[in-house]
């Protein structure tokens, strides 16, 4: 249908009110539509996601000649509105994720080949972390071969995997690409070369056991109080509660639902989405408390059954990990705690380290994390540090200096 800039923007507008933006980000959207409205008024005055495209490409600032990432921002999304709205007569609101994921192969005997790779993935259930990671790495290879001059995976060689792999090596610390080529591995199973997963093997590159970190017990007890006396929102702190007890992974932070959660019983029963496994985990009257604190009080109405939701409109489920991210480190600064890294493995590593200080059994811990395999949870023994000093051997006499 043919509309004016004006047209669409008034039903946009009216959808934003009614899912209930505040006023400063409709305030963004009209000053961008009048951009937008004086562009296609001198173009004919009709909208087409031709013009569209054309406008949302103006990254430049006029004022400083530069590239504007807010620009560039603004002018998308404003563009994807309107041209989901010409195709559907639907103003879709629904939260996009990121970009990301690196570039992608442009040729088409690549683009085929990833297509094909995601549809395996796809096939197999794979949990979406795990897609993620293999795709992403994947296309990294692909594209690596057409920056020499490859556009076919059958002109290359085991040679080129060496070679991709080296070329990580300035972007990857040495102990990050033991898992780069964990995720590249099973992409080079799927092409059927077997040359290609040899060569992986020959590039020695060897997995770290680090000393993992944890929260020593006075950042602990920072992070608890500032959860429970009101420094951070019912949400962040439940999220942050969650973690520090359960060891619970970000992807099912995100997903949790309300009909997860057995508040009879005192506990969350899920389907793990990166080993498909389910697990029950008991709440702590604590993480109960804060958890139906938010449910109750603080958490937005909203027609999405996923336990934690945006505080801004939509109040959709939160996007990904990054978003539990930003929630623990405002937690943590909150807390005062601000010399470690934050994040859900860090507060996994310390559930870890607290069950074992307990005493309790690895297969128990094993179960309480959702490991796939015990054998997982063994890099957990690093965090128990009091008990590793037992097993230290006294320096022999005759080798002390």
């Amino acid at each position: 249908m043919d509309a004016t800039v004006g047209q669409l923007g008034d039903v946009v507008i009216d959808a934003l009110r009614a899912a209930g933006y505040v006023e400063s980000t409709i305030g963004q959207y009209e000053k961008t539509i009048r951009y937008l409205n004086g562009f296609v008024v001198d173009r004919g005055g009709v909208y087409t996601p031709a013009l569209g495209a054309a406008f949302a490409a103006m990254t430049t600032s006029p004022r400083t000649g530069r590239f504007s990432a807010q620009r560039r921002f603004d002018y998308r999304r404003l563009v994807t509105l309107f041209d989901a709205y010409l195709a559907t007569g639907v103003v879709d609101l629904s939260v996009r994720r990121r970009g990301g994921g690196g570039p992608y192969p442009q040729a088409p005997a690549f683009t085929a080949l990833d297509a094909a790779w995601e549809a395996d993935m796809d096939a197999r259930g794979l949990a979406p972390a795990t897609r993620s990671a293999y795709g992403r790495v994947a296309r990294g290879y692909l594209t690596f071969l057409e920056s020499r001059g490859i556009r076919d995976l059958d002109a290359a060689d085991a040679a080129s995997v060496l070679a991709f792999l080296v070329s990580l090596s300035g972007r990857w610390a040495a102990s990050s690409l033991f898992w780069v080529v964990s995720n590249f591995r099973p992409f080079l199973t799927f092409t059927h070369r077997s040359e290609l997963v040899e060569a992986v093997g020959l590039a020695g590159v060897k997995r770290s056991h680090r000393i993992l970190p944890v929260l020593d017990d006075e950042d602990h007890a920072r992070v608890v109080h500032a959860c429970t006396t009101g420094r951070v929102g019912a949400r962040d702190a439940a999220i942050t509660l969650l973690a520090l007890t359960t060891g619970l992974r970000a992807c099912d932070l995100v997903g949790l639902r309300l009909s997860d959660i057995d508040w009879r019983a005192g506990t969350i029963g899920i389907v793990q989405q990166k080993t498909r496994n389910p697990l029950t985990l008991p709440l702590a009257p604590l993480v109960s408390a804060r958890l139906a604190d938010y449910v109750l009080h603080a958490r937005p109405v909203s027609d999405d059954d996923h336990v934690f939701l945006r505080c801004k409109a939509p109040h959709t489920r939160l996007a990904d990990h990054a978003s539990i991210y930003r929630v623990t480190a405002t937690t943590f600064r909150a807390a005062g705690v601000t010399d470690v890294k934050v994040g859900t493995s860090l507060l996994r590593h310390s559930a870890a380290s607290r069950l074992l200080r307990a005493a309790v059994p690895l297969p128990t811990i094993s179960t309480v994390l959702g490991h796939a395999s015990s054998e997982s949870t063994n890099v957990y023994l690093s965090v128990d540090q009091a008990r590793l000093l037992e097993c230290v051997l006294p320096v022999p006499a005759g080798a002390r200096p």
